[in-house]
């Protein structure tokens, strides 16, 4: 046999070994797609291959989050920073991070969370055939689905310690423990299940056995603890518009796209009507020290809103405080983070507000922020909260909270927790944009903030509002930087 003809037929073997090796690849994945899971080798060689393709990236991230690769150690997350499957995502107190996977998927991973990266397996080509699965060890997370989710609802599971939930094409957020586990549904349904002999945790799609739906038509909440066999349907009055976490969710992925007439624009925006108001009277505050005082509260549960109206000494000693441009609450509940008008406004600017309170900030001649603050998280210092529907108003429990702003990417994010038997426990959500002047706002059809940071960005403040099913959510905050 001459060498021409000995390489001509390595070629020819080489080639073939090639086609065999690639048509039983191909046969793995397309058993892996039509019998679920495998199991041995094979299930180990595609679990491997799985693991190091990339999922999805990071579109926004606040305050302290950290990604763990069990090939890699332990990393600060930032913006871009890539999701494969087998990541763990972990958020400290003040972390929030916003997730983009490859099908269009939106996850959002709250603070004190840890949320577990499972299985990504979508086919563009296919996508009936995708899987997908979570595993939220703890904490908060919201999910809008993607095309993976809508093509194959039967192979999309979120397993947390006590449940796992399966979706319909959806929008939803899951809050857990390790013995409690509670859904709200924004648009589409779940199914929640307890995990058992008949639903285990390795399975994908939701669970048949013991197993209880959630509509959001239902205007409901789904919740499961130690104390029911099964997952109970308890009310919700909240009703938020699906398009808001959209939208949300779309800021932080045009973050970069912010331009400059954006970021310049005048502080009058915000201020919605403050320079049309009447400054009330001397009587007017002195009627706030006998107003009526908040509900008794749960014993053990912190409480952000004081137990009595704050001395004037004490708020003025802030860069930044509330200012009242009229009555605000004190005809029908306590005030208890404001000050008058004139205290407020003595050697301050306002910065934002409504026709009923301005955040008035200390600024000797100058409007800008401190260079090189990067990200800065900030701890609840104080806050009240009133709830006005047809029965009244009534002062709510603010149970906590986080803030966290990016000066460098001007961005922010922030979370409050608010309760009153009236509502049940609410979870105010937002996000957006930190102007120029330090100044942030957002809004949408059901919800506003509006705040400012001290220039030496170690303060902030905002007020709020929440629309509910049978009434009206406002609210004013103070922080401090951690």
């Amino acid at each position: 046999m001459t060498k021409q003809v000995f390489v001509s037929l390595k070629k020819i073997i080489s080639r073939y070994c090639l086609l065999i090796g690639a048509a039983m690849v191909s046969a793995v994945v397309q058993t892996s797609y039509a019998e679920g899971p495998l199991s041995n080798g094979a299930a180990t060689d595609i679990e491997h291959l799985e693991s190091a393709m990339l999922v999805g990236n990071v579109s926004l991230v606040l305050g302290k989050a950290y990604l763990q690769s069990p090939d890699q150690s332990r990393q600060r997350i930032t913006r871009g920073t890539q999701v494969k499957v087998s990541d763990r995502i972990s958020t400290e107190a003040n972390g929030h991070v916003y997730i983009h996977f490859v099908d269009d998927a939106m996850v959002a991973v709250r603070p004190d969370s840890r949320l577990d990266i499972v299985s990504y397996d979508y086919n563009p080509n296919q996508p009936e055939r995708s899987q997908i699965k979570f595993n939220l060890v703890k904490g908060v997370t919201r999910a809008i689905s993607g095309k993976a989710a809508k093509a194959a609802r039967d192979r999309f599971r979120l397993n947390t310690p006590i449940a796992a939930i399966g979706v319909r094409g959806t929008d939803f957020t899951v809050r857990a423990t390790d013995t409690t586990v509670r859904a709200l549904v924004y648009e589409g349904t779940i199914v929640m299940a307890p995990f058992s002999a008949d639903c285990t945790s390795a399975s994908f799609g939701p669970c048949a056995v013991n197993a209880v739906e959630l509509a959001s038509e239902s205007m409901q909440i789904i919740e499961l603890d130690g104390s029911t066999p099964l997952p109970q349907l308890l009310p919700a009055p909240l009703v938020r518009d699906p398009d808001m976490m959209r939208e949300e969710v779309q800021l932080a992925i045009a973050s970069s796209e912010v331009n400059d007439d954006d970021k310049n624009a005048s502080k009058d925006v915000y201020l919605e009507g403050v320079t049309s108001t009447k400054v009330t009277g001397e009587a007017q505050a002195e009627a706030l020290k006998v107003a009526n005082a908040p509900e008794p509260q749960p014993p053990g549960i912190p409480d952000f809103t004081p137990d009595a109206v704050v001395i004037a000494q004490e708020l003025t000693a802030r860069q930044l405080v509330w200012g009242r441009f009229s009555t605000g609450q004190s005809q029908n509940a306590a005030e208890r983070i404001t000050l008058g008008y004139a205290e407020a406004s003595a050697n301050r600017a306002v910065t934002v507000g409504n026709s009923d309170y301005g955040l008035f900030r200390l600024e000797n001649g100058s409007k800008q922020v401190d260079k090189g603050l990067g990200v800065v998280s900030f701890s609840l210092s104080s806050a009240q909260a009133f709830y006005d529907s047809s029965s009244g108003v009534v002062a709510m429990q603010v149970e906590g909270g986080s803030l966290g702003i990016d000066f460098q990417e001007s961005l922010f994010s922030t979370e409050l927790n608010l309760n009153h038997s009236a509502t049940g426990p609410i979870d105010f959500l937002a996000s957006g944009r930190l102007y120029d002047g330090g100044y942030f706002h957002s809004r949408s059809d059901t919800q506003r903030i509006a705040g400012a940071v001290s220039l030496d960005g170690k303060e902030a403040g905002y007020f709020f509002e929440q629309q509910l099913e049978a009434g009206n959510i406002q609210g004013l905050t103070l922080w401090d930087s951690q």
